[in-house]
């Protein structure tokens, strides 16, 4: 029987409300639950990210927002700690020094101080909590408990962590972030747990805007899915095709985020990508011509919008290069439209502004990536893996950030 191992630093929002999860999951699925704390810190340098990343204030503020929001679905008490981020070196230590039969309670004490009451976690703090727990906070300064700790971050890192919250079942895969729990569920053989999104009565019928770029390949699983979601929650469903490189030029982002990524998190976000494809049944590859031109698809999805899915199903389940036009054209003659006609509208000024002001708009909505999914002009939220919010907003929930 497997054992699910648990990587953290009481630093991370996302690996506290994790925290509050993974119990459950671990108990569900009848397997040990092993708790590893580390210094987040020593893995970024180790891994070569930066310890604290520079956000551009469109992903700062969504990303402020997802947190409150995966709070309150754990649930999980949660408020931003104004100190954040703090130095966790001795709280780190002093998880590191607990038995293991001591940890996970003193685990969750610590993260509550930190985010449920965004309180310090310097010695002093941590001074009370360690004795309510039966140890003296003067074990952190011993040399055996800075080496332990150590040695379990470069432990992570030769396992492939760069960030946390970290899962693995110790056969060498992995998975990151709170919102993969869902992910280690499955690979446990077990449903995700429903999240908690008390919905309200609404008033008329929902409206979802889809904004896309053919260049994503999370904007493809997304598309594959939308109409679904649509028809499941009664929403008007618009199609928002954007040029995601203006917009990341618009916000100040690279150009292709992922080549900025420490080469673990690169390698763990092309598996990712294979595994969100699968985890919904949809057939993926990579196009060889990665990253793709895709100016022409977009105008293309805004004349004739029905092209848009055979232009995704092209990218990146036959990895052809719908960045050029003959490409395209044989893919939109497959799929009966008249490439010839579509590709001669692309040119037109009316076609050609459409796009950009669709992108502006993109830009004036506070989107930072694609997918992205917009609730009645209201609720933002960023990425395929958000899609489970979504339907709970068109639903009747009412999530912080409105």
């Amino acid at each position: 029987m497997p054992a699910l191992h648990f990587t953290y630093d009481v630093v991370c929002p996302f690996a506290y409300i994790a925290s509050t999860r993974v119990e459950r999951l671990a108990a569900r699925a009848g397997v040990e639950l092993v708790w590893h704390p580390i210094l987040l810190g020593g893995l970024l340098k180790a891994a070569g990210s930066p310890v604290v990343p520079q956000l551009v204030p469109p992903k700062a503020r969504l990303t402020a927002l997802d947190m409150a929001r995966q709070a309150e679905r754990a649930p999980a008490p949660f408020v931003l700690n104004t100190a954040h981020p703090q130095r966790t070196v001795d709280a780190m230590r002093l998880l590191t020094a607990a038995p293991p039969a001591v940890r996970p309670a003193l685990t969750h004490a610590v993260f509550a101080q930190y985010h449920a009451h965004g309180g310090p976690v310097d010695r002093a703090a941590l001074a009370p909590i360690a004795a309510a727990h039966g140890l003296d906070i003067d074990v952190i300064d011993a040399q055996a408990t800075k080496d332990a700790l150590r040695a379990a971050t470069d432990e992570a890192l030769a396992a492939g962590a760069f960030g946390v919250p970290t899962f693995s079942l110790g056969d060498g895969r992995i998975w990151w972030g709170n919102d993969r729990l869902d992910d280690v569920a499955l690979a446990l053989g077990v449903e995700p747990e429903p999240a908690t999104a008390p919905l309200q009565p609404r008033e008329g019928r929902p409206r979802l805007t889809f904004f896309h770029d053919m260049s994503s390949p999370f904007s493809y699983i997304a598309a594959c899915r939308v109409e679904q979601l649509a028809a499941e929650t009664g929403a008007e469903l618009e199609w928002a095709p954007m040029l995601l490189g203006a917009l990341f030029q618009a916000i100040g982002t690279p150009t292709v985020p992922l080549h900025t990524f420490a080469p673990a998190r690169q390698r763990w976000a092309a598996e990712d990508m294979h595994a969100q494809a699968r985890r919904w049944g949809l057939p993926f590859q990579i196009p060889a011509a990665f990253p793709l031109r895709t100016v022409t698809p977009l105008r293309v999805a805004l004349v004739d919008p029905q092209a848009t899915l055979p232009m995704y199903r092209a990218a990146w389940a036959d990895g052809l290069d719908i960045g050029d036009p003959p490409v395209l054209r044989g893919v939109l003659d497959a799929a009966g439209f008249d490439g010839e006609a579509l590709l001669a509208r692309t040119q037109e000024p009316a076609i050609k502004d459409a796009l950009k002001r669709s992108t502006e708009r993109a830009v004036a909505a506070g989107v930072c990536g694609a997918p992205s999914f917009l609730v009645d002009d209201t609720w933002l939220f960023w990425g395929q893996d958000r899609m489970e919010m979504v339907r709970d907003t068109l639903l009747g929930w009412r999530p912080i950030g409105g």
